[in-house]
Formats: C-alpha cells, structure tokens, sequence
C-alpha cells in the first residue's frame, strides 16, 4: 500500500524505509541488554530458573496465541486445500503452534511471518542463563573479547555450511551482544546525562553504512555484522539519557505506546489478512495503520496484560504450594497444617 509512496520518495529516504528490516537485529541486542539488567543480582537456582522460564513464556505466548487465533479462518482455509498431504498440513501447524517457524525459513502460507523471531527469542530464553552466568561481573577486556567473538561468530558459522534457515543460531550473537552491552553500560555510566556522546555518533555511522552497502561488495563482513556494535552503542547512549533525544522516550504516551510495540509487531501481519479481505473504507495505508495502531492497544489492555499477570501469578501460587508440601518434611521444625497447605496437598495433578 505504501509502495508507490515509498518508490516517489528521495533516494536517501527510499533506501532507509527499504531497510527498516535491519531494526530486528536491534531489537534482539536489546532483549539480550534488558534482560541482563533485569535478572543482574538473580541466583539461578532451579526454582528461579524455572521461574524465569514462565515468565518468558507469559511475555511472549499469550499474545503470539491471540495473532493464530486471529487468523484461525484464513489457517483453516489453507488446510482445507488439497495441495498439501496430511503430514505436511499437520506439520505446518506445528511449525506454528511450537514457535518453530525460524528453524524452518520460509514455510509458504505467511500466516504470521514476523513470527520467527519468536523462534530466535525463545532460543535465547534457554541460552541465557548460561550465557548471563559467564558474563556476570565481567571487565572490559572480557567485554571486548566478547563483542569479538559476536562479530566472528556469524562469518564462521556461513563459512562452515551452517544454513541460514536455522535463524536463531545466527542471531545469538545480537543476543550475546545485548549482555555485553550491560556490562558496558556499567562502565560507561560516568557518562550519564550525556548520552548523546556515544548515540550521536553510533547513529551517524549506522545510517552512512545502509545508505552505503556498496562498501560491503567482496568485504569479510556484511552490513548486520557491521551494525551490530553501532547499535550497541546507539542502545548504551539512549540508556545514558540526555535532556534531548533520549528524554523523548521517557514522555509517558511513547512509553505508552512502546509498552503495545510488540502487539503491534506480533499483531500487524494478521490485521493485514483482515484488512486485505474486507478493506472497510478507503483511505488505503492510512486507515490499515489506525487499524493496527487501535488493535495493538486493545490487545495490549486485554490479552497482553492480563494474560501476563495470570501467568505470572499462578507459578507463584504453584511455588507456594510446592514449598508448603516440602518444608515439613525437611525442616527440623515442622510447620502445622493449615488450610492453604492442604488445599495445595489435594492438587498432585497441578504441581
């Protein structure tokens, strides 16, 4: 809908809307960074290890959940047809069901293509307390070898026939990047209020390099790997704060609105279907974007958080019970029985 605005548009501009694609790969740095700072004093005992898998899955699933549902009709009419055998319909659903779709490429229906990265962020979930525990504490020639390694890694895995279909392998290294990140946040936070010192300039040489992909033809690096540490740099600075740019994000309807971003990334493929069936009225790019923007914010209110705080409420519940049943028997004090306890004593099957 946007293309024959896009293709009149300046060349400068033209070829950085073309490009919006290279945001994913900041986006994963900055899951690997919130999440490093969110989890830094967490003892990864297995209670709290399964406690963060939960809370993985509360942020992410519910809405990824609600997205199928949304295009359960179109789902069903790709599975009616007689293109496909049995196994390979039963497969595609699994592939979406399970969040698989990036281990995968390409699957051919397009129900929610910017699922994959479900996939990649599921995988970093089970990676990161690992990689979190080696990173824990580290100083900045760690740091440095590190943010080494993420540039590395990906140019190694294509050289050794690693296919690019397996997604999240390649992008552990953004991933990776975002817990470096952290640590260099840390080191750098003499630097706050004046984050326009390390933004400024990583976002100058990040635009020059996508308007200039021309320097990358027989290079050893491709332009994400060249982006990687510049959108390090640009998250750091924006983290740093200032009184300009950086306190644009801190005004409460972009903070607002940066809360339903994921519904709308999760949510805007499947409003397309809708819209591309039906298109109500006329006003083409415009209305599909009000549309998103309004359904973003709906599910926001009643499926991301509610959904959320279920989730997360009930394994704590779920936590409760399971110490209430252990306690008594190893302890040196026994605790009485009361009400609570046994209500969690006649649920074997919940636990």
């Amino acid at each position: 809908m946007l293309e024959p605005w896009t293709e009149a548009a300046p060349g400068i501009v033209r070829t950085l809307l073309h490009g919006g694609y290279l945001a994913v790969q900041a986006f994963f740095i900055l899951s690997g960074f919130v999440l490093a700072r969110s989890y830094a004093s967490t003892q990864w005992t297995r209670q709290n290890t399964i406690k963060f898998g939960i809370a993985r899955l509360a942020r992410i699933y519910p809405v990824y959940l609600f997205s199928l549902i949304a295009v359960s009709v179109f789902i069903a009419e790709t599975l009616a047809k007689p293109t496909r055998t049995v196994a390979e319909k039963a497969g595609l659903l699994g592939y979406y069901v399970f969040v698989l779709q990036g281990w995968r490429g390409s699957l051919g229906v397009g129900w929610n293509t910017p699922a994959w990265t479900l996939s990649c962020e599921f995988f970093f979930y089970a990676c990161f307390p690992v990689l979190f525990y080696w990173m824990r504490n580290a100083r900045l020639p760690k740091i440095l070898a590190v943010f080494a390694i993420t540039i590395v890694t990906p140019i190694l895995l294509d050289h050794a026939g690693v296919s690019w279909g397996w997604k999240p392998i390649y992008h552990l290294s953004d991933f990776l990047a975002g817990i470096a990140a952290a640590g260099l946040f840390d080191i750098l936070w003499r630097l706050r209020g004046r984050g326009y010192l390390v933004y400024v300039p990583a976002t100058c040489a990040a635009l020059w390099f996508i308007l200039n992909t021309w320097v990358f033809k027989g290079a050893p690096i491709d332009l994400n790997t060249m982006l990687r540490p510049l959108y390090v740099l640009l998250l750091i600075g924006l983290g740093l704060g200032d009184r300009y740019f950086a306190a644009l994000f801190a005004w409460k309807p972009i903070e607002y609105l940066g809360k339903a971003s994921y519904c709308m990334y999760i949510l805007h493929v499947p409003a397309l279907w809708w819209y591309s069936r039906y298109k109500p009225f006329s006003w083409g790019a415009s209305e599909y974007l009000v549309i998103v923007l309004a359904a973003s914010i709906a599910a926001f209110e009643l499926v991301e958080t509610p959904a959320n705080n279920w989730i997360r409420g009930w394994s704590v519940q779920l936590s409760e019970c399971q110490w209430s049943l252990w306690a008594p028997s190893h302890t040196t004090a026994s605790k009485p029985l009361t009400e609570k306890s046994i209500a969690c004593s006649e649920e074997p099957a919940l636990t």
